[in-house]
């Protein structure tokens, strides 16, 4: 089986990896070859190469990072730095590629979705940016504040028609949302949509790390997105919503803050000592571990384990703070200067998450949050419930790559 992989953003190279991963390993045991390529749209596809799938045709690192939809400015930077001769390159390679290929994947949204019909291939969807959260719950349509925003509802799903009409061609043969309300939705169009899960929550396993955290601290996980520069601006709204915490709670916090490892320390470490924290473990990598009152901060690029043992997590990012929901847990997000978590990104994250993110205006308002929902164990069972709800079980990487292999 011959397959082109097209992706558009670094979360959308992750997701796509894991289905690449069980596409391969299913193969093997069958006995076939799976012959893989990737395109990354957006980007330029480290996470593929780093795993030994070959990238085809030019990449590029544009000045947007993949938000260009968010503001008009990114958009001209983009067009500057170079995004109209790229786009028409990967183009070229798409529809040469196709001439030989089985089977185009696509990954994310309608830009890798209109390549894969422009191929002349037949292709597959995983829908990683869409979802009927953002419009309704299993309820109805959600309230909206002005005529503009209820206007998002007015062709009766959250894909518009002519992303439905790429869906329905005869040489889509698999549609595979990111959830099974929105599979639900897109099916009365009687579309190709399998229902296999969310790949977001595979590959979460904690890896045995010990945090050596005492039985009565709250374990709070810090996640600043990983898209340099705004993460460091992340970082210092984190630290003050910290602050809070440490503060206003009246038992030892630890804070498991999950950094991508291609962060400057040195930054992060600046903002934690202009804010009082004191380094107790100095050395040249992660974890580093930091100590204020009765506060403990262990800085640390181990992702997984941060997410499994946190009780709550203060976050400003897209996929992670998505998966920490998807384990049961709630998160209280802060709006930030962008270009992606901006106070529009993260009101629509409320939507997509319901009840287990809480949109806190101020930093300083985090410890108050904190405090009323550990005084209300029923809330925190609806998040939980809630978050397994709308991000599915581990285990549908490994769905869609079967149904892939059927395919071809």
């Amino acid at each position: 089986m011959k397959l082109l992989c097209l992706s558009n953003g670094h979360g959308e190279d992750a997701i796509a990896l894991r289905i690449l991963r069980a596409l391969r390993h299913r193969a093997d045991l069958e006995g076939r070859v799976a012959d893989i390529v990737a395109l990354p749209l957006v980007g330029e596809g480290h996470a593929y190469s780093q795993s030994g799938i070959p990238v085809i045709g030019p990449v590029k690192q544009l000045p947007s990072g993949g938000f260009v939809y968010m503001d008009g400015r990114q958009f001209a930077k983009d067009l500057r730095g170079g995004l109209l001769q790229l786009t028409l390159s990967q183009l070229r390679v798409v529809r040469e590629w196709a001439k030989q290929g089985d089977l185009i994947l696509a990954v994310g949204d309608l830009v890798p979705l209109l390549f894969a019909w422009w191929s002349g291939a037949p292709y597959a969807f995983v829908g990683t940016a869409k979802s009927e959260y953002y419009l309704r719950d299993e309820a109805g349509l959600l309230p909206r504040a002005s005529w503009f925003e209820q206007l998002e509802s007015w062709s009766g799903s959250v894909y518009l028609p002519w992303e439905r009409w790429l869906m329905g061609r005869r040489r889509c043969r698999a549609v595979f949302p990111r959830d099974s309300l929105t599979s639900e939705v897109l099916s009365r169009w009687k579309l190709p949509v399998y229902d296999l899960g969310n790949p977001m929550m595979d590959d979460l396993e904690p890896m045995g790390i010990d945090f050596a955290i005492p039985d009565e601290a709250l374990v709070a996980t810090l996640l600043p997105g990983s898209r340099v520069p705004e993460a460091y601006r992340n970082w210092e709204t984190l630290l003050d919503a910290a602050q809070s915490l440490v503060t206003g709670l009246d038992r030892p916090v630890t804070f498991l803050a999950a950094i991508a490892p291609y962060l400057d320390l040195a930054l992060l470490h600046q903002a934690l000592q202009a804010r009082g924290w004191q380094l107790t473990n100095p050395a040249p990598v992660p974890p580093l571990a930091y100590r204020q009152d009765q506060a403990t901060l262990l800085l640390t690029t181990a992702f997984n384990g941060c997410v499994n043992r946190g009780d709550v997590a203060m976050a400003m990012a897209g996929t992670a703070t998505e998966q920490v929901v998807g384990l049961g847990k709630p998160a209280l997000i802060f709006p930030g200067e962008g270009p992606q978590f901006t106070y529009a990104f993260a009101e629509a994250q409320t939507r997509l998450l319901g009840p287990s993110v809480i949109l806190v205006e101020q930093p300083d308002q985090a410890a108050k949050v904190v405090r009323s929902l550990l005084k209300d164990p029923d809330r925190l069972q609806i998040i939980a419930e809630n978050g397994r709800r709308r991000m599915g079980l581990p285990g549908a990487s490994d769905r869609i790559a079967a149904c892939l292999l059927s395919q071809g």
